[in-house]
């Protein structure tokens, strides 16, 4: 009988800055396992969408960037755009 993965919903880039780096630490753990047992059910045929894997992967990645982010003290990029005032237009 095929198990399924756990359909889960896309995190925001916004979401994993409010976590901590525990947090983000176990998130990537908890992917991790997620990417592998996509990858071990597409070896043995019982994965049905190949995109999971795709998405698994791109989520870990997403994990990754924020915690190097963090822990380099970098701001986010569209947090510090934002932020800028905007100029006066010329009449």
């Amino acid at each position: 009988m095929a198990t399924k993965a756990k359909a889960k919903t896309k995190t925001t880039a916004k979401d994993l800055r409010a976590k901590t780096a525990d947090e983000l630490q176990k998130t990537l753990v908890d992917l991790k396992k997620t990417q592998f047992n996509l990858r071990f059910q597409k070896s043995g045929g019982q994965l049905a969408n190949t995109a999971e894997i795709r998405t698994a992967r791109r989520e870990v990645a997403r994990v990754k960037t924020i915690m190097e982010q963090k822990k380099s003290g970098a701001a986010a990029p569209a947090e510090a755009k934002a932020k800028k005032p905007a100029k006066a237009k010329k009449a």
